[in-house]
């Protein structure tokens, strides 16, 4: 003896414009007939286009991470500590002039990166100074800089950015951690200054 089929419990169609309850007639039935299916055709193709282009630029971002090479990594990392100092030292002057006008600001090295690599993400070597007077038309602006970071940093620590250092080399993953725990300095400082 047999027992009688199950009846599948009623759904509500898809289509917004009809909205009927029906009895669905095989699994996964979405609509009560073919004329509500091709009605909401566009619907479903436009989501399954958004989410096939979702796919793939979450596709294309990790095939750019992986091509990336130690240099882009290390473009990365600094692009990122450059944001923190400048949000660090936001509202502060110029280290070199001492101006506060209206003028565009950067994240000055006071040892350079090409004299004193190892000192490249060093907080005590990284000052806000403005960006076109000081750091590009006066390479620093050295002269100026140094009066003004002894009395920020004290005679101890300046003695210690002068002195000899080791040399650095940082791994990818290294760069990448440093890159992701600066952005995430800079996120909470803007959010303590919102």
């Amino acid at each position: 003896m047999s027992l009688p089929a199950k009846q599948p419990r009623p759904k509500k169609c898809k289509n917004p414009a009809c909205g009927i309850s029906f009895p669905p007639q095989r699994l996964g039935q979405a609509v009560c007939s073919p004329k509500c299916g091709l009605a909401i055709k566009e619907v479903n193709q436009e989501k399954a286009r958004k989410s096939l282009a979702q796919i793939e630029r979450k596709e294309i971002k990790v095939r750019k991470e992986k091509l990336k090479s130690r240099a882009d990594h290390l473009k990365d990392t600094q692009q990122a500590f450059n944001a923190w100092v400048r949000e660090r030292d936001a509202g502060n002057p110029c280290i070199s002039c001492g101006t506060t006008a209206n003028v565009q600001f950067c994240a000055g090295h006071y040892r350079t990166v090409g004299s004193c690599p190892e000192l490249r993400f060093e907080p005590l070597n990284v000052h806000l100074q403005c960006n076109k007077n000081c750091n590009l038309e006066k390479s620093g602006n050295i002269v100026s800089y140094r009066p003004r970071l002894l009395e920020k940093i004290g005679p101890e620590r300046l003695d210690w950015l002068e002195g000899p250092h080791e040399p650095k080399k940082y791994t990818i993953e290294e760069l990448k951690a440093m890159t992701a725990d600066y952005r995430a300095k800079t996120r909470e400082l803007k959010g303590r200054g919102a």
